[in-house]
């Protein structure tokens, strides 16, 4: 009987303490979360620099941060961060991952260059509104952003996005605004199985096709095929070019620009007479200099005078 006393006794302690632990935790992590976003973004306009200050740590501290909302105001755990056009510039911040009870990410209209995260679902895995329009991101569209499955808002216009639109973002069965205008993306719109996007979330797209843009043909399949055979012989002729160019260089070099190279030719012209018989050339009336440098030379000599 005594036992169970203790344990009622003890319980609610330890409950209590867990409570406070994990509560803790969670507050230093999304510290930690603006903290590693502040280093990794250059500020020019000094708008993070002088407004995210984490001197005076006490409860609720960061809800007050321009930018940062806050679950509760009281409550250091944040919401929101919403940094438009505040000239950032640097990668897609990877510390945002310690955020963990953020819903709505916005970057947009600022200086953000880079591929966007292949992980990026673990980064942010509860966001309902991802916008990174009008930044200088590039590469492809990562697969795993169908991954984001409580997306409700996806835009990514107004970047240098490259290849196709992956299909699996069509399964984001919560998604009822999407954009990807003023890109260079190619290939197939993807059919989303409950939403339908106007026109105007794909264009300026020269690569892309289907509804509700024109149908997929051989416009499009020649595009397509026309970029990566474009960039293939630029390869091609940028190899040929420059390899042609070192063996002119190196052709030069040789007879015009080693010291003595002149003098030498001259030296074995005189000591040399050839004669050519039935197609065969053999030495006559002089000694031949068995230096093998002035053989060397010779052989260049007779190659290039035929």
């Amino acid at each position: 009987m005594c036992k169970y006393n203790l344990l009622y006794l003890v319980l609610p302690f330890f409950v209590v303490l867990c409570s406070f632990s994990l509560r803790c935790n969670a507050v230093q992590s999304d510290i930690d979360c603006l903290i590693s976003i502040k280093d990794s973004f250059e500020d020019p306009l000094n708008f993070l620099n002088t407004t995210w200050k984490f001197d005076n740590q006490t409860e609720g501290f960061i809800c007050k941060f321009a930018g940062i909302q806050c679950w509760h105001p009281d409550e250091t755990r944040v919401l929101s961060i919403s940094l438009p056009d505040m000239g950032l510039k640097g990668e897609f911040p990877r510390g945002i991952e310690n955020c963990t009870s953020i819903t709505s990410l916005d970057l947009s209209s600022n200086e953000l260059y880079g591929t966007i995260p292949s992980d990026i679902s673990k980064l942010i895995r509860f966001t309902i509104t991802l916008d990174l329009s009008s930044n200088q991101f590039s590469g492809a569209i990562p697969s795993d952003i169908a991954n984001c499955s409580f997306l409700n808002s996806l835009r990514l216009d107004n970047n240098k996005l490259q290849g196709p639109i992956p299909p699996e973002i069509a399964l984001l069965g919560r998604l009822k605004n999407f954009n990807v205008a003023n890109n260079m993306l190619v290939g197939p719109v993807p059919r989303f199985i409950n939403s339908t996007f106007p026109a105007e979330s794909y264009a300026n797209n020269p690569g892309l096709c289907g509804p509700p843009l024109e149908l997929c043909g051989t416009k499009h399949v020649g595009f397509m095929l026309s970029t990566v055979l474009n960039r293939r012989v630029q390869f091609a002729c940028g190899f040929v070019t420059g390899w042609s160019l070192f063996t002119v260089l190196g052709i030069y070099l040789f007879f015009f620009g080693l010291p003595g190279v002149k003098k030498m030719l001259l030296f074995i012209n005189k000591r040399t007479k050839v004669m050519v018989i039935d197609g065969n050339e053999s030495p006559r009336g002089e000694e031949v200099n068995n230096d093998p440098k002035v053989n060397i030379t010779l052989a260049f000599n007779r190659l290039f005078s035929q």
